[in-house]
């Protein structure tokens, strides 16, 4: 698994607040002129690396004089705005320092939501791949709201590796890895040097959330791992602060803790699908038409037992059991109140009770993912 590592031609490298900031102190220089020199050294080795990276938030709290971080939408936009500015000039100076250009990617997630908007992103970055050029890309904290933020870089380098086919996603974080418990407060707690990104023993290693001033924890990376793996890319974490940790990583060195996907990827519009992060309602189906799913079989309006949510014909619903696990996700052919009016009813009955039959399917397997 290592060797895969290794092997990787196309590379998505995430690094956390905590790293490009001095935890909240102002921009760490010295660490984004290592960064860079590293991501150089792997461009020269014939890889294409794109670049995640935290830190606008934090950096502009620093210039604007503030010492903990706000929670009003309004000021923390501010000081993204303010932040964003010094980020990306430090990126470009230093790449500049190397011979490569560097590009200011911001993203919602409303331009991976939307399917032709995440086409475009992803044309654009293969362009510049292509072209040599380091992408830089950040969530878009300036317009950004809670309805549509993505949450966390961890989570958004995980949805960039699947948007671009990456190999291998590596998130440079404050820590060594993975550990069996919080080291800092369990003395016997081990790292975690390799193991299934679906495994879900690591949700419970991992723990709470992440510092005052980065937005995750190791809880996200572990969750990043498990949607980068949808698309085949194997996940190492492992510490931004030792020494030329990135390209000891890119060698395939026992380092971090490796999460490795194990299952084929997932088709390209179904990996979309399986990386939209709101969903306009939710399906509760009953155990026969989980079945059926789970065989490869469209979803039937007579396998639904309850309807939930307000949306149109062609929304991203969840499929979910009885329990509440969601077991899948898809675009439906009907509107939240068609959908009401046929849940439970065979197909021979929609048009009786629609006045019309728009498709015989609520959600066609060709749009449906299994998760």
């Amino acid at each position: 698994m290592r060797q895969q590592i290794a092997d990787a031609k196309r590379i998505v490298v995430k690094v956390g607040s905590a790293l490009v900031t001095n935890h909240g102190e102002g921009l760490a220089h010295d660490f984004i002129a290592e960064c860079a020199r590293q991501i150089a050294a792997l461009h020269a080795d014939g890889r294409q690396v794109l670049l995640v990276t935290s830190g606008a938030i934090a950096a502009g709290m620093q210039r604007l004089g503030w010492t903990t971080r706000p929670h009003a939408m309004p000021e923390l936009q501010a000081a993204a705005a303010v932040g964003q500015m010094g980020l990306a000039q430090a990126y470009e100076t230093t790449f500049l320092d190397h011979g490569l250009k560097a590009a200011q990617i911001l993203l919602t997630h409303e331009d991976l939501a939307d399917r032709t908007r995440y086409l475009n992103a992803r044309s654009t970055l293969q362009t510049l791949l292509d072209l040599g050029v380091v992408p830089i890309i950040n969530e878009n904290d300036t317009v950004v709201t809670d309805e549509i933020k993505f949450g966390d870089n961890d989570t958004l380098g995980a949805l960039v590796a699947n948007l671009v086919e990456a190999e291998a996603l590596v998130i440079l974080t404050d820590q060594k890895g993975l550990y069996s418990a919080d080291p800092r407060t369990d003395p016997a707690a081990t790292l975690i040097s390799e193991g299934r990104a679906d495994d879900r023993r690591f949700e419970a290693m991992a723990g709470g959330a992440g510092s005052g001033i980065s937005k995750g924890g190791m809880i996200t990376k572990v969750r990043a791992a498990q949607r980068a793996a949808r698309s085949g890319a194997h996940t190492l974490i492992v510490s931004g602060r030792e020494p030329d940790s990135l390209l000891a990583a890119a060698r395939g060195e026992a380092i971090g803790t490796l999460l490795y996907a194990v299952e084929s990827p997932l088709a390209a519009r179904k990996q979309w699908l399986a990386d939209h992060l709101q969903l306009a309602g939710a399906l509760t189906l009953d155990a026969g038409a989980i079945t059926a799913l789970a065989v490869g079989r469209s979803l039937l309006a007579v396998g639904v037992t309850r309807v939930e949510g307000d949306f149109e014909r062609g929304a991203a619903v969840a499929c979910r059991a009885t329990d509440g696990h969601e077991v899948a996700r898809g675009l439906i052919n009907y509107s939240s109140s068609e959908a009401r009016r046929i849940a439970g009813h065979g197909t021979q009955d929609i048009e009786t009770l629609l006045g019309y039959i728009d498709s015989a399917e609520l959600i066609h397997r060709d749009n449906l993912v299994l998760l």
